[in-house]
């Protein structure tokens, strides 16, 4: 059918005024998911932001360049498996995916953005460019909250169950239940009661996780008192020491800051409730591991679960192996068979919003160190 000439002019006018229909962000609806939180501003109104024309990206299970390519169009991916290399690359980039280094930075004056593949940042906040502001950081706070989370609440039931004495008698094929029930390790959790250290990301997913089975969780922030439903309180890392007294489980999920380091030392773990369990899923930094270990060995402490220790890697004959009631991870919390499928949606979603010049996710409080 052939439109009369003003009726066409009129749809086409109809039709350039209907916006585009876009595919959904694969990284969107995740950053929702996890509750990431946007930059209260665009990124393209910082200083010194352009669109990116040459990126280097480290090759840390690196699903390829195509999978990046759609959301920075005609931009240069150059994918490095070492930190010198990135540097040899840095001259003219942009933006860094993965590293963050002093050299990388002095090697590449125009880049400004990294994007972090973990959350923990604090050898990245002490570079001199990033803390004076001149190059974004983001990372991934919250993108493996779940999955640490899980770590710890088998870390803890392990230790209320005292899984690792049993296992400790299978090498042997002995039948022992005296090695248990003489252990007083064989604990209910149900009705006591779980103190988060660092309600962030990990912690709230802790948290959320301690209640379901039948705890009562408190909690500690640095950023505020509100807290989810199912933490009945939240205090300030001042009352730390005053919660740990009635916690029977303290989880500690802190970032390691100038501030927390080595806030659990002697003088803490003096006034935990006599027996309780520690599980460590932060930072090793936040432990003063001599006054743990001198804890676990009076009694003190019940028993404790590292996923993270100070030093890392733990020393063969470093005297924590020894401690008694001891479980030890080797900094595996956030694996799992999704592998770092997340960490690269957000990392997509990021270089979309960064190209676009919009609010960016997860942006780190450099003041702050998270």
């Amino acid at each position: 059918m052939k439109l009369h000439p003003i009726r066409s002019i009129a749809l086409s006018l109809l039709l350039l005024s209907v916006p585009p229909v876009h595919s959904a962000e694969p990284g969107a609806p995740l950053a929702t998911e996890l509750g990431l939180q946007e930059a209260a501003h665009p990124v393209g109104e910082r200083p010194g932001w352009r669109r990116p024309q040459k990126i280097i990206v480290r090759n840390l299970q690196f699903p390829g360049i195509e999978y990046l390519q759609a959301s920075a169009p005609g931009a240069q991916f150059v994918v490095t498996d070492t930190l010198e290399a990135a540097i040899a690359q840095a001259r003219d980039a942009d933006a860094v995916v993965g590293w963050c280094d002093a050299r990388l930075l002095q090697a590449g004056p125009r880049i400004r953005w990294i994007q972090f593949l973990y959350a923990g940042v604090e050898s990245c906040v002490s570079v001199p460019a990033v803390r004076d502001g001149t190059v974004l950081l983001t990372n991934m706070q919250r993108v493996q909250a779940p999955i640490i989370a899980e770590h710890a609440t088998a870390m803890m039931l392990s230790l209320a169950r005292g899984l690792d004495l049993a296992v400790a008698q299978q090498p042997a094929r002995a039948w022992r239940p005296d090695a248990l029930l003489g252990s007083g390790r064989l604990r209910t959790i149900k009705g006591k009661t779980m103190l988060v250290a660092g309600l962030g990301g990990i912690g709230t997913e802790v948290a959320q996780r301690a209640h379901a089975l039948g705890m009562k969780v408190v909690a500690t922030r640095a950023s505020g008192r509100d807290g989810p439903d199912f933490v009945s309180y939240v205090g300030g890392p001042d009352e730390l020491a005053k919660l740990a007294a009635d916690a029977d489980v303290i989880v500690d999920a802190l970032p390691l800051t100038p501030a927390t380091r080595a806030t659990f030392d002697a003088k803490l773990f003096e006034r935990v409730k006599r027996g309780a369990l520690f599980v460590n899923v932060g930072r090793g930094g936040t432990v003063a591991t001599a006054a743990l270990i001198d804890a676990l060995r009076s009694g003190a402490l019940g028993g404790a679960a590292f996923d993270v220790t100070d030093p890392e890697p733990l020393p063969a004959d470093h005297p924590l192996w020894q401690a008694p009631n001891v479980i030890i991870t080797p900094h595996i919390s956030s694996e799992s068979e999704l592998g770092v499928t997340r960490v690269w949606e957000i990392v997509r979603e990021n270089l979309r919003r960064y190209v676009a010049g919009s609010p960016m996710l997860s942006e780190v409080d450099v003041s702050r160190g998270y």
